[in-house]
């Protein structure tokens, strides 16, 4: 009975060792990359408060807003019980071997802040879609190759991918 007992404790010792791990390194990168690229987002979308848009787009562009800051609130807290920084190198050549960071460039930012009324719609839509699909393409790399084990941010990367480019196709067909 005792050589049983040690035989069943050596294999729960054994299959312990072997247990996927709770995250990765990829998990961490991916969770590093979308928030600053969500923060971006949400810089993006606050645009449309004060400017003459479709209805349609305000509305879509308030619960971007909402969705981002909630995934952003998410991420920062996993990030903190993984033990592991929130920040990451925002030089975009750092992660070209992860695909790269997926955010806009601070350049369009900056033009559709000035952007006079009756051009800002157009370029709403084509810097926001853009923006949009970085995030796709982020959260790719968490559930395609980029090898991330932690079922939270996995299930993240899921709805990132289903949502955003759910948006990219309303974004495309806003009539303007």
């Amino acid at each position: 009975m005792k050589v049983v007992l040690a035989v069943v404790a050596l294999l729960l010792t054994g299959c312990a060792t072997t247990a996927a791990p709770q995250h990765n390194a990829a998990d961490v990168m991916f969770l590093q990359m979308l928030i600053p690229q969500n923060r971006q987002g949400i810089e993006i979308v606050r645009l449309a408060a004060a400017r003459p848009l479709p209805a349609e787009v305000k509305e879509l562009a308030a619960a971007i807003e909402v969705t981002q800051q909630t995934e952003i609130d998410d991420m920062r807290r996993w990030l903190h019980d993984w033990n592991q920084p929130e920040a990451v190198d925002l030089n975009p050549h750092a992660h070209a071997g992860h695909g790269g960071l997926k955010t806009t460039s601070p350049d369009l930012v900056g033009a559709l802040k000035t952007a006079p009324d009756g051009e800002f719609t157009r370029r709403f839509l084509d810097v926001l879609t853009g923006q949009q699909q970085g995030a796709v393409e982020l959260a790719q790399t968490e559930n395609g190759g980029g090898g991330g084990v932690n079922a939270q941010a996995r299930d993240l990367a899921r709805r990132v991918i289903e949502s955003r480019t759910a948006e990219v196709k309303q974004l495309l067909n806003v009539k303007t």
